[in-house]
């Protein structure tokens, strides 16, 4: 009988999904699929197979981890290419088309697409320069007529084509030159407002009989604005998008509050610039017709000491720009289209503020200066309420001072930590060799760092408790709703397309605001020493959820998904426990040593 149930229940444990996937795991590509297009110059090839044997791409063996997951990197000509995939009697097929990735000139054309430069509405104030570009084909003239002036467009030497900013995930950001393809461009100074339409560009080729002309319409048109009547806008959105540049390539700024008014200086596009030099979408602005470009008065300052934080009160005549900037120990404020007639300014004995200072340092640009009693800050808020500008700094997680040095059960107890397991639902981030996606993985983890956390006394909040959507903007307000002590959103990495996916592996932290630089550094090091892990690196980068300014905000990356040695340690689920008891006790220590 004990014979006949044991084969029964082997029989069952071998018709399981599990036991059937270990006897039959099929040969396995995640990335890329068929088809897949990238200017990148290699690309690497994520999958699994069976452990046994070898598998072959294009017929060269490749390296496999203990599991048979794999991810070897091949070089890309442009155009197709095709790879063949075989383990055993299995074999794949899949084809990686590189584009060019810089301007061609199609037969039969002048201009590269999309070439012809600015190719949206453009407005300047008076004075300033406007240029026009285009990329032709070598030793030609080309020009453009703009209104009743035609201004030549001159072959520019070769610059350098910057890398994209992933670069710097993959540890090569070189530059590199462009020289099959001639740039032209120049640049002119138009003194007097007006709209002058669209510019012509023309292009005539000196080695052809005749030297005919061709000429082709540029698609956006040109305004010099009057300084005596500059457009002025309104932000309506609660945090207003800014930017050095105009598109969404250019680095961001200080967002802008709500009802922030100011004057247009420039437009690109549906990207304005506004007089203090930032550019905002327009999309997030209402016009104001017949408003005045706003100039504002500021007398006294005001501080009010709340339960958990002290409000700066700001008041003033019209909601105007601001910025801030935070170092070490201090947070500067700049108000934009101000003039200080300050006499007054309260500030009682504090516990977080030493002093305020403030400087006119320039027609229009007020600058307050707080002076902190530690280095560490732990969030901000800042909005206007009417015309009023109220800047929220919160205090030390309380008692933190009395905990240094004195042993608890409860280490945490008296700190907000909020959870934010990355990705979810059709946003399933990245993939294991196998399949496996990082939304469960971040999941399953952030649930484990949850349990460890509240053992040592520490409030848990967690963005998600299941598998769903939840949009970046929804993550970022859950952390302003719920003013945590700090924030960690947790992630497991990937790598571009020409990441070296065999060999790039390690703990990696990202943070944005300086307040959460001490945090990410003491994480990094605490979580690659104690482990044994190897380190990716510290990073400030420009994340959603490294951006919220309520309170020191991190995003965590375990490990990589893409590499296939360290893919079976994250997934592991004792290695995850290891990596949630020591992330919880890692946190009890940065509390201790924060200054």
């Amino acid at each position: 009988m004990k014979t006949v149930l044991g084969l029964t229940l082997l029989a069952c444990l071998a018709s399981t999904p599990v036991a059937l996937a270990q006897q039959k795991q099929p040969l396995q590509v995640v990335f890329p699929k068929d088809n897949h297009q990238t200017s990148a110059e290699k690309i690497f090839f994520l999958g699994t197979a069976p452990p046994n044997g070898q598998v072959l791409i294009n017929g060269k063996p490749i390296n496999r981890s203990k599991s048979g997951h794999f991810a070897p990197n091949f070089p890309l000509q442009i155009g197709e290419n095709i790879f063949t995939i075989q383990h055993e009697n299995q074999q794949l097929q899949i084809k990686v088309i590189r584009t060019a990735g810089k301007p061609e000139i199609p037969q039969g054309s002048v201009f590269a697409p999309d070439s012809l430069l600015p190719s949206t509405d453009t407005a300047r104030l008076p004075g300033e320069e406007i240029c026009f570009s285009a990329t032709a084909l070598p030793n030609t003239n080309v020009a453009v007529k703009l209104s009743n002036q035609l201004i030549p467009l001159l072959q520019q030497p070769s610059s350098a084509d910057l890398p994209s900013n992933l670069s710097a995930l993959t540890g090569n950001n070189t530059p590199t030159t462009e020289n099959n393809v001639s740039k032209y461009a120049a640049c002119t100074v138009i003194a007097n407002p007006g709209e002058l339409g669209k510019p012509e560009f023309q292009f005539t080729n000196k080695l052809m009989n005749g030297a005919k002309t061709f000429t082709q319409q540029g698609k956006g048109g040109i305004t010099i604005l009057s300084p005596a009547q500059l457009p002025v806008v309104e932000v309506t959105v609660d945090s207003g998008l800014s930017r050095t540049g105009s598109n969404s390539d250019f680095s961001r700024l200080t967002p802008i509050p709500k009802g922030v008014r100011a004057a247009v200086t420039g437009k690109d596009g549906e990207w304005l610039r506004l007089d203090y030099g930032a550019w905002v979408n327009s999309k997030e602005t209402r016009p104001l017709p017949g408003a005045v470009p706003p100039r504002n008065i500021i007398r006294s300052v005001l501080s009010r000491k709340q339960e958990n934080a002290t409000n700066i009160v700001f008041p003033m005549q019209v909601p105007v720009p601001v910025t801030v900037q935070q170092s070490n120990g201090t947070l500067t404020l700049t108000l934009y289209n101000t003039t200080a007639q300050t006499d007054i300014v309260r500030l009682d004995d504090n516990p977080f503020i030493s002093r305020l200072d403030w400087q006119q340092i320039a027609p229009g640009q007020v600058q307050y200066t707080f002076n902190l009693k530690k280095q560490q800050q732990w969030g901000y808020n800042l909005k206007y309420e009417g015309t009023s500008l109220i800047l929220s700094l919160r205090h030390p997680p309380e008692n933190l001072t009395a905990k240094k040095g004195r042993k608890s059960r409860k280490p945490l107890a008296g700190i907000k930590i909020l959870l934010d397991p990355g990705h979810g639902g059709k946003e399933s981030g990245a993939s294991g060799p196998n399949g496996i996606l990082e939304k469960d993985v971040n999941l399953t983890l952030s649930k484990m760092i949850r349990e460890e956390l509240i053992k040592r006394g520490a409030e848990v909040v967690m963005t998600m408790e299941e598998d769903k959507e939840l949009s970046l903007p929804d993550r970022q307000a859950i952390i302003a709703k719920e003013q945590p002590t700090i924030a960690i959103s947790v992630h497991h990495n990937s790598l571009p397309d020409n990441g070296d996916a065999e060999n790039i592996t390690g703990i990696g932290m990202f943070w944005y605001h300086p307040q959460a630089h001490s945090l990410s550094v003491f994480m990094h090091n605490y979580l690659t020493q104690k482990l044994k892990r190897p380190s990716y690196g510290v990073f400030w980068n420009n994340l959603a959820l490294a951006r919220p300014a309520a309170a020191p905000s991190v995003l965590l990356e375990v490990g990589f998904m893409s590499n296939p040695t360290e893919f079976e340690i994250v997934t592991d689920n004792r290695e995850q426990r290891k990596f949630a008891v020591a992330l919880a006790n890692c946190l009890i220590e940065w509390f201790k040593s924060v200054k």
